[in-house]
């Protein structure tokens, strides 16, 4: 039975393979220039392959199989319903629901302008995520340790800062003088409020024994500020940046709609201004994939920096 669960995602690649060769697609889809999917599916088919028969041998890779292997045929399972559905059958209007071969073909035929809009949104996400997160931590440690700065600012914050961040847009149009600009001011806004939110939290929430220990060792008000309290507030902190990165994803793509040359986000536009849905639909996929990688790295370096923590949050 365990054997069997380490070839289920390759009993799922076949099945769905035969069913794509076996089942012609519907007269309605345009063709696309090569057979895309059945190049995905014949890579797949040798991969789970050659993943379960290593598993035999290699033990954790083994357990893994064993644990995902049915997730893995159940995903073959919705890949060849949603393939018979909009493929084959063309049960759902063609413009807007194109087949998979036409949604791949993007990434094959148009794979420069892609890489072009990611590298683009890639450097408008760093350079907002940095402003962002430092202007988020300074706020939180100021708000966190500052009683005055607490009193003064929090009102305001807590006005301002659950207002979307895209709301904002049209003023920052019209503040900078650029669009990028603007963009990276709307994505900096929306990581800056989880940052500081949840920095000032858990600063605030940090046992005033701590503080009294360090000071009994004769600390200093800035060694209790940067060795006591910030590092018993940094689980927060990374919570913060999770969600303020998930925000920023929604900042970047919105932003990005409005007045900028390159970027996924306007990829997504341009295509559907065209009415060219499966363009939209492989600048989705990028996102998707992009937004998990980043999220998977960010709890990779959580779980690297607070390794007694490992584990404690996962992805």
């Amino acid at each position: 039975m365990n054997t069997l669960k380490k070839f289920l995602p390759f009993l799922g690649v076949v099945i769905t393979l035969a069913v794509h060769l076996l089942v012609p697609d519907s007269d309605e889809h345009p063709d696309a220039e090569k057979p895309y999917f059945a190049w995905i599916l014949y890579f797949f088919l040798g991969a789970t392959f050659f993943l379960g028969v290593l598993s035999l041998k290699v033990q954790k890779l083994g357990k893994y199989f064993e644990r995902t292997g049915p997730f893995w045929f159940g995903t073959g399972v919705v890949v060849i319903f949603f393939n018979v559905v909009i493929g084959k059958l063309a049960l759902i209007p063609v413009l807007f629901f194109p087949k998979f071969d036409n949604i791949l073909a993007m990434f094959f035929e148009d794979g420069v302008l892609i890489l072009k809009c990611i590298l683009y949104s890639t450097r408008l996400l760093l350079t907002g995520l940095f402003f962002g997160t430092v202007v988020g931590f300074v706020t939180g440690v100021c708000l966190g340790f500052s009683a005055k700065t607490y009193y003064w600012l929090n009102p305001y914050i807590k006005l301002l800062g659950p207002i979307p961040a895209t709301v904002w847009i049209p003023i920052a149009l019209t503040i900078f003088d650029t669009p990028y600009a603007a963009s990276v001011f709307i994505v900096a806004l929306a990581v800056w409020f989880s940052i500081a939110l949840m920095t000032s939290s858990a600063i605030q929430a940090v046992p005033n024994s701590y503080y009294e220990v360090a000071r009994t060792l004769g600390a200093s008000p800035a060694f209790q500020i940067f060795r006591v309290g910030i590092p018993a507030a940094m689980p927060s902190i990374f919570l913060g940046v999770f969600y303020g990165i998930i925000s920023a994803f929604l900042a970047l793509m919105t932003a990005e709609m409005f007045g900028a040359k390159y970027g996924i986000g306007w990829y997504i536009i341009w295509q559907k201004a065209m009415m060219v849905y499966s363009g939209v639909y492989a600048g989705l996929i990028v996102i998707a994939v992009y937004c998990t990688l980043t999220l998977t790295l960010l709890f990779k370096l959580r779980d690297k920096i607070l390794n007694w923590q490992k584990g404690i949050v996962k992805w």
